[in-house]
């Protein structure tokens, strides 16, 4: 994580810091109509969520794991497409949410006597093997959590691979090395993905934060591995995001932050009338106040986008809906940690000063506005939380979600992965209903595309 992927927070107060209502809408967390999936096998170990009884799933259903017989799994070799692109600090996992939330489905092919093969991407390496991109140190964590050796193949395909994998004895576990290590993978050019596939009887996969990807490791596979079914993963963050919007309880809400309007403009456009309340923050809120005629200061604002906002916070008015933007934010003279600060009015940014957390009014106001709501879904921080300085607005909004959650049986739903980041650093990831592991496949989702990775499976 990066401190230029967070971002910053205000808003316009006209007179004064009471609570802000604008009648707009941006129902940025809403989700369109995907592949959904039966209730999921509990996770091994780990904590997991089942989708509520309430939320009923209509839509076209996958094949999952657990449709498989006995049978169908032991003794096969199985290619299981997991995310394990985890945050490294040299060779350090600094945040090992995606390799946890990987162990349920392969402790349950363990358990049926198959010979499970890992394979991920990691980073963006350029031009073939990076030592500091090679999964050794997921592999060697995957091991920690598995309770047994998770043997890291020198590579993802040739010879030496199809050793291992033949070699290996049921409830064994083998990881490929880094996928992207050959340009082919993202081409999803037909010669490599033969390659990947042929030591493999069947795929698994459950790796939804690269479900949106038609590369060779999440589509191209499915053409030369029969059966291709969802892990547990892929199939409870389907089932749970889909089910939440599509049949949730309301009212809902969505909590809308991060850097920049245009990468969430089209969400925004699309998914006008899917919540009762929205919160927004982060960056792209400075967008939104100079659509306004309010002064910035020196915080982020992208120009170009200044007349979308206006024309979504119209759309949003005339749908009569509600978002709630901070009354108080806490300014900086510098971006650093050690900058001098205050707290402001939003319409009171003086130049020379930016935004990098809401204050202490407004997370009062967010507690208060959300707190009769029943389904609340989460993208993005309400500032540069990884700085103690402006870490409050985003744990405060985190403790009143899982305080939500914890007292009043809400369902909230955590997604993207600065979102996860706050949640697990603030220590409340486990009073959430759902963390999610996507990122660019949340936003996809949101927007109506279809992810490849999913409609190449084996429908129910």
């Amino acid at each position: 994580l990066t401190i230029s992927n967070f971002c910053l927070l205000s808003h316009s107060n006209h007179n004064n810091l009471t609570m802000n209502l604008i009648n707009a809408a941006v129902a940025l967390l809403a989700l369109p109509a995907v592949s959904a999936f039966a209730p999921t096998t509990p996770a091994l170990g780990l904590r997991t969520f089942s989708a509520p009884s309430t939320f009923s799933f209509e839509l076209e259903a996958k094949k999952s794991i657990s449709d498989l017989s006995d049978a169908e799994l032991k003794g096969k070799k199985v290619l299981v497409r997991c995310d394990v692109n985890v945050p490294l600090d040299g060779k350090k996992i600094t945040d090992d949410t995606r390799i946890r939330s990987s162990i349920p489905t392969i402790e349950y092919l363990k358990s049926k006597g198959a010979i499970v093969t890992v394979c991920s991407h990691l980073g963006r390496p350029k031009d073939g093997p990076e030592d500091k991109f090679s999964l050794g140190p997921c592999a060697e964590r995957m091991s920690e959590l598995l309770g047994q050796e998770v043997t890291l193949a020198p590579d993802c395909i040739g010879e030496e691979v199809a050793k291992i994998i033949d070699g290996a004895s049921e409830g064994d576990v083998i990881m490929l090395e880094n996928t992207r290590f050959y340009k082919e993978e993202t081409k999803n050019e037909p010669g490599f993905v033969e390659k990947l596939a042929a030591p493999f009887d069947m795929f698994v996969n459950d790796a939804f934060g690269t479900a949106h990807r038609a590369h060779a490791s999440t589509e191209g596979v499915t053409k030369f591995l029969q059966p291709s079914v969802s892990g547990f993963l892929l199939a409870k963050e389907l089932e749970y995001l889909d089910g939440a919007i599509q049949n949730g309880e309301t009212p809902m809400a969505a909590i809308v932050g991060g850097s920049k309007v245009s990468s969430k403009i089209t969400v925004l456009d699309a998914l006008l009338d899917k919540c009762d309340k929205i919160v927004i923050g982060g960056g792209m809120v400075f967008t939104f106040l100079k659509a306004q005629g309010y002064n910035v200061g020196t915080s982020l604002v992208e120009d170009d986008f200044v007349e979308t906002a206006k024309e979504v916070l119209q759309k949003a008015k005339d749908n009569g809906k509600t978002i709630l933007l901070p009354s108080d934010i806490i300014i900086a003279d510098n971006f650093a940690a050690d900058a001098n600060i205050q707290v402001v009015a939003s319409d009171s940014i003086p130049d020379g000063w930016m935004g990098l957390d809401n204050g202490p009014a407004s997370t009062l106001e967010q507690k208060e506005f959300l707190s009769d709501c029943k389904t609340v879904i989460m993208n993005g921080p309400m500032g540069v939380f990884e700085m103690k300085a402006f870490e409050k607005g985003t744990f405060g909004i985190v403790d009143i979600l899982a305080d939500l959650t914890k007292e009043n049986g809400a369902i909230t739903i955590i997604g993207g992965g600065d979102s996860v980041a706050a949640t697990e650093l603030s220590g409340r990831a486990g009073d959430m209903s759902h963390i999610s592991t996507g990122g660019g496949a949340s936003l996809e989702l949101l927007e109506g595309k279809v992810l490849p990775g999913v409609a190449a499976l084996n429908d129910a």
